[in-house]
This record gives structure tokens, C-alpha cells and sequence, in this order.
């Protein structure tokens, strides 16, 4: 998909969660991202704390993405 940018595989270690690092990192890059081209975000929907940051900062769902491996 050409002229987005995408963010994915936000993490922080546990001793540095609850500072509201991740939270700030992602805002601020979604902003400067925002300036330039549009900007979507890949979430795990089952981790309520991050989706609910994310939907704190402005991104809403559109939708989800199954991955299966066949061996």
C-alpha cells in the first residue's frame, strides 16, 4: 500500500511499563507521520491496554488480519 506509513511491534519492557513512554513515542510519531501521509497502526486486539491507548490517541479499527502457518 503505497503512501502510508505503518507502525507495528510497539513494546516496552516491564520495568519501564506505566510511564506512559509507549503511549508518548507513538503519539508523537503518528503526529509527525500525520504531516506527511497517513498513517495506520497493527495492534494485538486482545491486549485491552494497548487498543485502548491507541483509541485514546486518535486511531480507531478498521479491521482484523488472521495469519495462518501450514506445515
Amino acid at each position: 500500500m503505497g503512501g502510508v506509513s505503518r507502525i507495528a511491534g510497539v513494546y516496552t519492557p516491564h520495568e519501564h511499563r506505566g510511564n506512559g513512554y509507549a503511549s508518548a513515542c507513538v503519539a508523537e510519531l503518528t503526529a509527525r507521520t500525520l504531516e506527511l501521509t497517513r498513517c495506520i497502526l497493527y495492534a494485538d486486539v486482545a491486549n485491552m491496554t494497548s487498543t485502548g491507548i491507541y483509541r485514546r490517541i486518535g486511531y480507531e479499527p478498521i479491521a482484523e488480519a488472521i495469519s495462518f502457518d501450514f506445515v
